[in-house]
């Protein structure tokens, strides 16, 4: 079967399934092992559909959890090409998706044991803590972007007996001044910015909050698929050196949908959040 993916998680899920070598065309983040015989259309949200068709792909993996991906979904559509579009928001959604993926391939079987290694191998970071630490993942550092309720980053932190610092703001991830930071009382930051090339923790820690960073490369945890493992191991690593006090009450935050401005910041090449 010939295969196109165009974005980075569903490249590393088709790797996990031992279907790398069937991609014909993938998008230029994705950087799974198996991909070197496909040919490379474009970043994520730029891609040459016309490329994507002339490779004759009999199946086009896409994903919503990129924003903006849609543009590039419509456009399959008008080429009338075979598409699959996926748009997880938990981690239940990942799973699902990776059986999804087994089933569209013909290697179901295959799909549900990934999913199922994924479920049990994250079940086995979880543990008991005095109170919740609160977690608030950072996608992008200027301006300030971080995960918010309707994350599969919520779900994964619930996971490891975390909770996201944002989960009650509506939506997938949202800019935010310093002060709605410090409002939220993380107890650890996750520097985990997309297409950046250097994590560079030392800027969150340079902003005298007092707060805990890890960083975390966007790989581990900006796409849903198998390799959130990477990521929820570093930030249970993490969480087990926290010193958490008693829980300090929350200073008075902004209400989810109250602030002012335009959709989403977008850092420069690439989205806010996921691949």
């Amino acid at each position: 079967m010939r295969l196109a993916s165009l974005t980075a998680s569903n490249s590393d899920i088709l790797a996990a399934l031992g279907a790398a070598g069937q991609v014909v065309a993938v998008d230029s983040h994705s950087d799974a092992p198996g991909l070197e015989g496909a040919i490379r259309v474009g970043p994520d949200l730029d891609i040459d559909v016309a490329a994507v068709a002339a490779a004759r792909p009999d199946l086009v993996l896409a994903s919503l959890s990129v924003p903006g991906m849609g543009r590039v979904v419509e456009g399959l559509e008008r080429e009338g090409l075979p598409t699959l579009v996926l748009d997880p928001v938990s981690v239940e959604d990942t799973l699902a998706d990776i059986r999804t993926i087994g089933e569209a391939i013909g290697y179901p079987e295959r799909g549900a044991a990934v999913a199922g290694a994924l479920s049990a191998e994250l079940s086995r970071l979880a543990r008991p803590f005095a109170r919740p630490p609160c977690v608030l993942v950072e996608w992008w550092p200027r301006p300030i972007i971080a995960a918010t309720r309707d994350s599969w980053v919520t779900d994964l932190l619930a996971g490891l007996g975390a909770v996201n610092a944002l989960g009650e703001r509506a939506g997938r991830s949202s800019p935010l001044t310093l002060e709605e930071v410090r409002a939220a009382r993380p107890d650890l930051i996750v520097c985990s910015w997309c297409g950046a090339k250097k994590l560079r923790p030392e800027v969150i820690e340079a902003r005298g909050l007092g707060v805990s960073v890890v960083a975390v490369p966007e790989s581990g945890l900006g796409r849903p698929g198998p390799r959130l493992l990477e990521g929820a191991r570093q930030i249970a690593a993490a969480l087990a050196v926290l010193k958490l006090g008693e829980a300090t009450p929350a200073a008075p935050a902004t209400p989810a949908g109250t602030r002012p401005g335009t959709p989403l910041g977008q850092a420069p090449g690439r989205p806010e959040t996921a691949r």
